[in-house]
């Protein structure tokens, strides 16, 4: 039988923590002079300031201030800059063909271990049945508790992507031969987000344990200069490329640190290579990948297997968030969209249009009516994934495409078994799923010539990109959907010199001057 996963929401966590982002929203990145840290951070407590993470490799460090203290601050030589320290979220919005996709089972790992990725993200189930094997380190950004212990699940979702193990269970990643190096910062725990001094720490951290990659499947709409500054350091002088998430607002806003010419940002498309229309759309999307329904670990049994048989026959389903889980069987029953108890229902599985009234509404008048179980088709092309919000129900209940809901219409009074059970596994939709596998491709690239600089490696995969949308670069899809083995390819004929390309090179980035990009009127 075909199961099929629901998505974990978690970028809906920060809607929240609207009171804890009121009471932190003092909060500062304070640029001093180089050698005047001491006498910057005594100001910052004579006027009531409080430091919250030093950044010392930047001559910076973030605290929160009251106002009285900022101005002060702002006021002081010593002082180059203050900034708002802006909050970076996960951008997990749900729903995994993804693999050879992006040609990574036509390139070997065997050189995995040339390779460190470094994932910014909420943590790493270090005893997940597909993680537990590969050579993993981590470290634990502060107040966020252990690195091995992921509280949301997304973090886990995006290292599955790059390296879930190829061992006989659940899913494959770009890179599944447990031959590559992983180090885990986490920076979000259960609340789901994190400052932007956090992030250029965690960088720091990334580079400490020798990453070349560094995965970002996080962002926020506003900039930094001192993030900004951060990450070109470590592309320019440090080795490492940078990858992060374009967004999912849908719209053509820059979402940071995705937006810096420094880093590489990456759109999300669906199975038929179509952009997802969460997917922001910017003159800095440099890449594209798998985005939509990409299946991955989450932690030990947080997903949801869902099975839904019809007279004997699978049907595609994913169980609603907040389903209780359970099994039931009996005749299907047409319900309408159940916007009350449905008279039909006893003893009987409700078939539910989607529409009007909330999921959570639809399934107590399916329980109302004496329904045992409740399937809600979709109102627009392709599977439902849906949420029961807070509401308590007492039966399963589960969504399916709108393709599936026409056919089951035929077959009212058919024996119906709906049963929702945990799992180790999700699908989950977003620009983060996409960034991981644009980010274990650059890590699988790289693992065989690991002499090139990371402007090289940038640089060949924008060139041999499966080109989507309009011809060229576009702001949809960037130079297109990331290729392994014709970016191994191109390295073999185009040997690396260890140095960055021109940043005016057609293919080497975002910079200024990119012959096939669209430079951002917005940067400095």
């Amino acid at each position: 039988m075909k199961k099929v996963l629901p998505k974990l929401v978690t970028s809906v966590l920060a809607l929240a923590l609207s009171a804890q982002a009121s009471a932190d929203s003092d909060r500062y990145i304070i640029k001093f002079k180089t050698g005047k840290g001491p006498a910057v951070q005594a100001q910052v407590k004579q006027s009531g300031g409080r430091l919250a993470l030093a950044l010392d490799k930047h001559d910076a460090m973030a605290a929160h201030l009251p106002a009285k203290a900022l101005t002060a601050l702002q006021n002081n030589p010593n002082v180059e800059y203050v900034e708002k320290d802006v909050k970076r979220y996960p951008l997990s919005q749900t729903v995994p063909y993804g693999i050879p996709m992006v040609q990574a089972d036509q390139v070997s790992d065997v050189a995995g271990g040339n390779s460190t990725v470094c994932i910014i993200d909420s943590g790493y189930d270090t005893s997940h049945e597909d993680l537990s094997g590969n050579a993993v380190t981590g470290t634990n950004d502060s107040g966020t508790g252990n690195w091995s212990d992921d509280e949301n699940g997304h973090g886990t979702h995006v290292a599955g992507t790059i390296a879930a193990m190829n061992n006989g269970v659940g899913v494959v990643g770009v890179m599944p031969n447990t031959n590559i190096n992983l180090h885990i910062v986490k920076v979000f725990d259960a609340e789901g987000w994190a400052y932007s001094s956090s992030l250029v720490a965690a960088a720091d951290t990334c580079a400490s344990n020798n990453a070349n990659v560094i995965n970002m499947s996080l962002g926020g709409s506003f900039k930094s200069r001192t993030e900004d500054q951060a990450f070109a350091d470590l592309y320019a002088n440090q080795g490492i490329l940078s990858i992060a998430a374009a967004g999912n607002d849908g719209n053509t806003r820059h979402s940071y640190p995705a937006s810096y010419d420094s880093v590489v940002s990456v759109a999300a498309i669906d199975s038929d290579k179509v952009v997802a229309d969460f997917s922001q759309q910017t003159n800095q999307v440099e890449l594209s990948g798998p985005g939509v329904g990409v299946l991955s670990s989450v932690p030990m049994g947080t997903g949801l297997a869902t099975d839904l048989t019809v007279d004997g026959a699978a049907i595609d389903a994913a169980g609603m968030e907040g389903s209780p889980l359970a099994s039931a069987t009996g005749a299907l029953a047409d319900c309408g969209t159940a916007e009350s108890a449905c008279a039909s229902a006893s003893g009987k599985i409700c078939l539910i249009a989607r529409g009007n009234i909330s999921f959570a509404d639809k399934v107590l008048n399916c329980e109302a009516g004496g329904g045992i179980g409740a399937v809600i088709y979709n109102n627009e092309p392709g599977m439902l994934f849906g949420t029961l919000g807070e509401t308590a129900t007492d039966i399963p209940s589960a969504g399916i495409s709108d393709t599936d809901g026409a056919v089951l219409l035929n077959q009212l009074g058919a024996s119906t078994t709906l049963t929702l059970g945990p799992s180790n596994y999700a699908f989950f939709d977003g620009t983060s799923m996409a960034t991981p596998h644009v980010a274990g491709v650059a890590a699988l690239v790289w693992s065989h010539f690991p002499n090139c600089a990371p402007g090289e490696i940038r640089a060949a995969l924008n060139a041999t990109a499966e080109d989507l949308g309009e011809a060229g670069r576009d702001d949809a899809y960037g130079y297109g959907l990331v290729q392994a083995q014709a970016a191994k390819d191109y390295l073999a004929t185009n040997a690396c010199t260890g140095s960055n390309p021109d940043s005016g090179s057609s293919t080497g980035g975002k910079g200024k001057g990119n012959g096939g990009g669209r430079g951002n009127p917005n940067k400095p």
